[in-house]
């Protein structure tokens, strides 16, 4: 071979490593996700496998459904649901086909910016996508909308049986159109119209309330650790004895910012471990100056508080750095890896279960707080928090 070639050859393998490197995106979707890098062949780790799927059948079915549908039939939307439903038929929850309408949407999801929607927040309660509290000066407040209501109806269709992703999906759209909802309240049936308009609700919140400092956390993004950090400083400076860390009804988001948030008490502690069997693939650490590490915390969780949620408030309570208090935490301790796809898809695929540092999985078993305190629909309506108070006290 001569120079020239073995050149050529040198080039051509960079450019696709280079390619490969980029096609991988690693992050944790909580997302309600939680990410990390798929590794890619043999050089760079990624799991390939070589093996094709007989796919006559499926060919089979769209020659049918083409020579005989009395209708348009749109050939990318059937490539999409296809590979949809393929994924789906794995059964995992957390393993997720997106198409490049439902990757901005996750990605919007996770910068906050939701573009037309109500302004409500919305989780699992019994199975049942509900309400978990309407935002403030939202238009889903003004029309009415409480804590508590289950979203039965959008826009004429049955969502009973959707996923919280699902009736979130049906319920945005387009800046100054309107959405129809039922929503079932006391075994009463309500019917009400909203007009969606631009929502953005903030990563970190926080203030000092006699001398108690409130951090409230939505979401793990890559501004999620500055922010709260800068927050933090603000606590010190004023002299607060107690931080209060509210992560309820957040859904999670980036590995790398439940580190930085976790850093904000520990001292490059492990926050979790990743394992695939029982052997351990990762260990995540906290990173940052521990600048709270010697303030008294409370972490309030609920059903709500999710993946990196559970990273935090997990390993917190596991170095003793905090008290949780609250409702059981949603219970997602897998890994995702999100894997890009020709055309703008994206596949977010488990491929590992997470633990907290004293190796304990809460996949489908959730976070018990040390404190169990409920917080209703009704005390929500009335302007009352007792997790909030009973942190206050302790």
């Amino acid at each position: 071979m001569t120079e020239n070639n073995q050149v050529r050859v040198r080039v051509r393998s960079s450019t696709l490593l280079t390619v490969l490197i980029v096609a991988i995106i690693s992050f944790a979707a909580g997302t309600r996700s939680d990410v990390i890098f798929a590794k890619v062949g043999s050089l760079l780790g990624l799991k390939v496998d070589a093996s094709t799927l007989d796919l006559s059948s499926v060919q089979e079915t769209y020659r049918a459904l083409k020579a005989n549908y009395d209708g348009d039939i749109d050939i990318e939307s059937l490539i999409h649901g296809a590979s949809r439903g393929m994924v789906e038929a794995v059964g995992d929850a957390h393993t997720v086909y997106l198409d490049p309408a439902g990757v901005k949407e996750l990605e919007d999801s996770l910068s906050g910016n939701i573009g037309g929607g109500i302004g409500v927040e919305i989780g699992l309660r019994n199975d049942r996508a509900t309400i978990i509290r309407p935002l403030k000066d939202s238009p889903a407040l003004a029309a009415g909308v409480q804590a508590g209501d289950v979203v039965i109806g959008v826009n004429g269709e049955d969502s009973s049986s959707w996923s919280v992703d699902q009736v979130v999906a049906k319920i945005r759209g387009e800046v100054g159109t309107k959405v129809n909802l039922v929503l079932l309240r006391n075994n009463d049936k309500i019917d009400v119209s909203i007009t969606r308009t631009e929502v953005s609700s903030p990563t970190v919140e926080a203030e000092i309330v006699d001398g108690v400092g409130i951090l409230t956390v939505s979401r793990f993004n890559s501004e999620t650790a500055v922010l709260a950090r800068a927050e933090a400083e603000k606590f010190l400076t004023a002299g607060v004895d107690r931080v209060i860390l509210d992560l309820r009804g957040n859904p999670g988001g980036e590995v790398s910012a439940a580190q930085g948030l976790a850093g904000l008490w520990l001292d490059s502690q492990t926050v979790l471990t990743q394992r695939r069997g029982s052997e351990i693939i990762r260990t995540d650490k906290s990173t940052g100056k521990p600048i709270l590490g010697s303030t008294k915390t409370v972490v309030l969780i609920n059903g709500g508080s999710a993946s990196a949620s559970e990273i935090v408030a997990g390993a917190l309570r596991d170095h003793g750095k905090a008290t949780l208090v609250g409702e059981k935490s949603y219970g997602k301790g897998s890994v995702q890896a999100v894997i890009r796809l020709s055309g703008g898809s994206e596949l977010k695929v488990t491929e590992s279960r997470w633990f907290t540092p004293n190796g304990k999985n809460i996949d489908g078993k959730g976070i018990e707080p040390d404190v169990k305190v409920e917080l209703t629909g009704d005390d929500l309506n009335n302007g009352v928090d007792p997790q909030l108070d009973k942190a206050k006290t302790l």
